[in-house]
């Protein structure tokens, strides 16, 4: 079952069940990746699993940045909804890497291109990315990666 098909039968889930948390944070996800379609071409594109990560991507550094805020304005009831939201969001992304797991990308990847230096962190984080499939963030990715070209 593709993503977007799971998208849409837990969305009829959380209708049938009333979980009005669930049900609004799918709704928001899938009007976010119907945006993503057309943006890429026009409405009737479907995206591919790997694109509906990366909005899924999106929409969780959306909300962590919405927690912060309202973190630091007092509205902790706020934050509490997003974080509820980003819960439901983490469901539908892929079963992240391990520190180990990244690492031994990051070796194979620095033997595949031949780097030594930082200079080229472009080449190995091109391979990386393709590697780890959205599994884990850029961020922890680049962090990897210059810690093993030092």
């Amino acid at each position: 079952m593709s993503l977007n098909e799971k998208l849409t039968e837990d969305m009829k889930t959380a209708m049938k069940a009333k979980d009005k948390v669930s049900l609004n944070t799918i709704r928001t996800l899938k009007s976010a990746v119907k945006n993503a379609a057309i943006e890429q071409g026009n409405a009737d594109t479907v995206l591919d699993d790997a694109e509906i990560t990366t909005v899924i991507r999106k929409q969780i550094k959306q909300r962590q940045d919405s927690i912060t805020q309202y973190s630091e304005n007092g509205r902790p009831e706020l934050a509490e909804t997003e974080q509820n939201e980003i819960n439901v969001l983490e469901r539908y992304l892929p079963t992240p890497l391990t520190a180990e797991e990244v690492n031994a990308f990051v070796a194979e990847a620095i033997a595949e291109t031949g780097a030594n230096s930082k200079a080229d962190m472009g080449k190995v984080m091109a391979i990386m990315q393709k590697k780890t499939e959205g599994r884990t963030d850029g961020k922890t990715i680049s962090q990897a990666v210059m810690k093993a070209l030092n």
